[in-house]
């Protein structure tokens, strides 16, 4: 895979055996060390309810792991892997990939600068869009939710829930999995003395793993997949014994039989000790949220064949050691390491700890991933991303984020000190994750896939009123534990909310007051405006017409350069853009002016190049634009009279530099010579061929075909912009201060003047993918009135 241009491989169905069971064999270590390790406190946690007891009848043990069976077989066998895991968004998985794909069927979506050309992307996947007959309920659906702006505000709210809560679960599930691995010390020292050793390795390891975190893991990736591997092949064969050894009849309970004479036993004690087995499918999320790295196929196997029935035969073999030891010194030690044979208990200790940690790295890259796709989509602040391998898609650290979970990881680990409030929390932000899914794919059924109604309303009743039930157990455990994925997920949906209202006021004001290039050419006979050499980059969020920051800008300083290009950079609701489709190019005025927009497409998966390359990639794209238009299609227009507005008509899609070989490439070297080639001819600056150089510095050259033939005017102007891109590049931006506009509600003034302001002056930069230089860069200060 090709990280820098944006490769990424795709799995096709026509994959041989052989990758799809390699990529089967790598989803182990990345998408199931959480859901493999939950065996660790399932049992702890449901047993640790007052009202449950271990009785000598066996229908508590029974019907706990009648629940469990089911759970595990309904919600990740049948509900992600084989539905959910069908709506991917061009091979992407997760809840935005959901909301994205919403977007794209119906006009819901929240991005300002949208154009026409970018439904025109290959995985926007136009021609598969079929509109719904105008009768059916798929259309009424679609005209609702496009004309209510409220219920496209619901809907954005929903998926930032499930986002919020997929964060939080990136700071419980650490917690929970490393405390609940450590928890096995119990069995070689008094009670007294360890849970004084418990909460500071926990600590210890957790710390660890998140200092680690900007190495990133592609070093010791590769073993990942054989230390999952190596815990599932140990807790089954453990289990595998257990039942055997003790009780060979436990196959039993998994009648659903046993769920309804445990809830009439148990009643309200039993319904509540639902939220410990609910922690059974925690990480279940995990496969359609990873489903960009592997395979559909490869993620099925892997569960159907692998993970599914060994975490069955560990549940078994649990509650067939159970069934047999009611004389347990204290419910404490109902847990996995209990019925691990007393010879194996350390070997099981450093792999449950190895399995833990893994899992735990998988949940902390994933948070990663998700905040990069919400900052990606202006529903998060900006932060630094970094890229820690330049081979594997999706290895990405973010210093901020990471040392904030590290914080509260911490904080939830020493406050609580027991698996059992840890395990409240961490359920609850599980379940919400899942019922915001369920909610997602009913519409997904309707619209995207054109599915009958009462389909989509089984879907609903069938998945939701399980999950729902769960989330009752949880809810209901508010104040042991289950408030805190709550506190943290409205912190995160505040800030989120906060800062995708104020971008979005922001880029109305843009918008409301661009200004037109015949005041620009009206102005500047007054001011008496000068041309200075090279390059002048504006960045605007527009994707039309002039900021008003650059009104501002010539006003003040009656200068500009004498190439300018408005670059824009934005995110469409796709997974990835093809380096081919990157660039959106066009003219601004008559080609005399010099002066163009180029409009750079992102999807929200998608790396950014560091700055050299882009700023070639940039140049380059406007040569290849300037070499493919012919004289009278360029706007010729010395009265600029032609509407401005309707530039985006015209603009070009050009790709990055690697994907036209045959077009316009551009060197950069030391060297005095510079030799022709038979297929190419160069263009050189007319002052660098006169002029002796005397110290070393960059020369810049664009290497032409022969073939077709470039027009005397085009060649004109790709010199003038290789003489400006030699003479250096300029980068203009706006710094914004946002202020409530007069007549402001006091809500309106609290989100803009402290909310909106804190988050802009405490995030990064304008949505660069280049590290600017400060020597070439010019601030330009704007009040905004939002």
């Amino acid at each position: 895979m090709d990280l820098e241009t944006g490769v990424y491989p795709k799995y096709a169905k026509k994959d041989s055996w052989k990758t799809v069971l390699t990529l089967a064999f790598q989803s182990l270590g990345v998408v199931y060390g959480d859901l493999s390790t939950s065996p660790l406190y399932v049992y702890r946690n449901t047993f640790a309810e007052e009202d449950i007891e271990h009785s000598k009848t066996n229908e508590e043990i029974y019907g706990v792991l009648s629940f469990i069976f089911w759970t595990l077989t309904i919600v990740p066998l049948l509900k992600y892997v084989f539905i959910v895991l069908k709506a991917d968004d061009n091979g992407e998985g997760g809840t935005f990939a959901l909301y994205s794909l919403l977007c794209r069927h119906a006009r819901v979506g929240w991005l300002p600068n949208v154009q026409a050309a970018d439904e025109e992307l290959a995985e926007y996947k136009k021609e598969t869009i079929i509109l719904p007959p105008k009768k059916s309920f798929a259309s009424k659906l679609k005209s609702t939710l496009e004309s209510h702006k409220v219920l496209q505000t619901l809907l954005l709210i929903l998926a930032l829930i499930g986002t919020c809560m997929v964060i939080g679960d990136g700071i419980l599930t650490p917690a929970i999995s490393v405390f609940s691995a450590v928890s096995g010390l119990e069995f070689t020292m008094s009670k007294q003395h360890h849970k004084y050793v418990e909460v500071p390795a926990a600590c210890i390891i957790l710390i660890g793993l998140f200092a680690l975190q900007h190495y990133g893991t592609h070093r010791v990736g590769f073993l990942f997949a054989p230390i999952v591997t190596t815990w599932l092949l140990c807790i089954s064969a453990i289990g595998l014994y257990n039942i055997i050894h003790w009780n060979p009849h436990v196959y039993q309970a998994l009648s659903p039989y046993h769920m309804f004479l445990f809830l009439k036993k148990t009643r309200r004690g039993g319904w509540m000790s639902l939220g410990g087995i609910l922690l059974c499918i925690t990480g279940s999320e995990a496969m359609f949220a990873d489903l960009g790295h592997f395979s559909q196929s490869s993620i099925q196997i892997a569960f159907s064949f692998m993970v599914y029935p060994s975490l069955v035969l560990a549940y078994m073999g649990q509650a067939a050691y159970l069934s047999q030891h009611h004389s347990i010194p204290n419910d404490y030690r109902i847990g996995f390491y209990i019925s691990v044979p007393e010879k194996l208990r350390w070997p099981v200790l450093v792999i449950a700890i190895l399995a833990a940690v893994v899992g735990s790295q998988a949940i902390i890259t994933g948070t990663f991933s998700i905040i990069k796709q919400c900052s990606a989509l202006n529903c998060f602040p900006r932060v630094k991303i970094v890229h820690t391998s330049s081979k594997i898609h999706g290895q990405i650290y973010i210093p901020e984020i990471n040392w904030i979970l590290m914080l509260l990881c911490l904080a939830v680990t020493i406050g609580f000190r027991d698996t059992k409030r840890l395990g409240n929390a961490s359920g609850l932000a599980v379940i919400t994750v899942m019922l915001v899914t369920t909610c997602l794919m009913s519409l997904v059924i309707v619209i995207c896939w054109h599915q009958s109604v009462v389909l989509a309303i089984c879907f609903v009743v069938f998945f939701g009123s399980i999950e729902a039930m769960y989330f009752s157990a949880s809810l209901i455990k508010f104040l042991e534990g289950a408030w805190v994925p709550i506190v943290l997920a409205v912190v995160f949906m505040v800030i989120m909310y906060v800062w995708h209202y104020g971008t979005l006021k922001k880029y109305e004001f843009d918008f409301q007051n661009k200004v037109s290039m015949n005041w620009l050419l009206s102005v500047g006979s007054s001011l008496g405006i000068v041309r200075v050499r090279g390059i002048g980059i504006v960045h605007t969020e527009l994707v039309s017409g002039l900021p008003a920051m650059f009104s501002h800008f010539v006003t003040n300083l009656p200068a500009f350069h004498q190439v300018v290009v408005f670059l824009c950079i934005k995110s469409v609701p796709v997974p990835h853009v093809k380096p081919e489709e990157r660039f959106l190019v066009g003219r601004i005025g008559a080609r005399e002016y010099r002066l163009y927009r180029c409009v750079v497409r992102y999807g929200y998966r998608d790396v950014h190049k560091d700055d050299t390359e882009f700023e070639k990639d940039l140049v380059c794209s406007i040569a290849e634009f300037i070499r493919s238009q012919k004289v009278e299609s360029s706007g010729c227009n010395a009265n600029a009279e032609d509407d401005i507005w309707k530039e985006n008509e015209r603009m070009t899609v050009v790709g990055m530099c690697c994907t036209h070989r045959d077009g316009i490439q551009m060197q950069e070297d030391d060297d005095e010579e510079l030799g022709e080639t038979s297929e190419h001819r160069e263009i050189m600056s007319p002052r660098r061929r006169n002029r002796i150089v005397r110290a070393p510095r960059k020369r810049v050259r664009f290497i032409v075909p022969e073939s077709p033939k470039v027009e005397a005017t085009a060649m004109e102007e790709l010199q003038e912009l290789m003489e400006a891109r030699e003479a250096g590049v300029a980068y203009i931006l706006g710094q914004a201060h946002t202020k409530a506009k007069q007549g402001s509600s006091m809500l309106r003034k609290l989100i803009i003047n402290y909310g909106y302001e804190l988050l802009r002056r405490n995030s990064r930069g304008p949505s660069y993918p280049l590290n600017l230089p400060h020597a070439s860069t010019l601030e330009v200060g704007m009040l905004y009135h939002l």
